[in-house]
């Protein structure tokens, strides 16, 4: 069984920056997909961004385009979700994903199998 593991949430102000990660202790994650989502309370979870183990490509929600960049470190095999410029809007449980290639929709939920518990994001102004 996979488990996927985030940290790094918090609470910032307005404008400020936060890395959260996701590992997956015992796991190898070359060849996988991985994507970041978000749930705010009383809302649906949505996609943030996603990226392609091994090929590196990168895909983004419009409303983080620009500011939030998902990388990943093969040698530590860790996620990261850099955020910047921060909005209220942004407060939200984020989750990480993974599975065994992105296929064709790397934006959508039913693409991944694997899933953390999240962590709580919280922008105050």
């Amino acid at each position: 069984q996979v488990q996927l593991k985030e940290s790094g949430g918090g609470m910032v102000r307005v404008g400020d920056s936060l890395i959260v990660s996701c590992t997956a202790p015992g796991q190898t994650l070359c060849a996988w997909g991985m994507g970041w989502f978000s749930q705010a309370s009383g809302k649906e979870r949505e996609f943030v961004a996603a990226i392609t183990w091994a090929g590196g490509s990168t895909f983004y929600a419009d409303a983080v385009k620009g500011r939030f960049t998902i990388s990943k470190d093969k040698a530590k095999e860790t996620l990261y979700l850099q955020m910047n410029s921060l909005k209220p809007e942004d407060t939200a449980v984020y989750y990480c994903a993974a599975d065994h290639g992105l296929g064709n929709y790397p934006r959508d939920q039913a693409t991944y199998k694997y899933w953390g518990q999240g962590t709580q994001v919280t922008v105050s102004s």
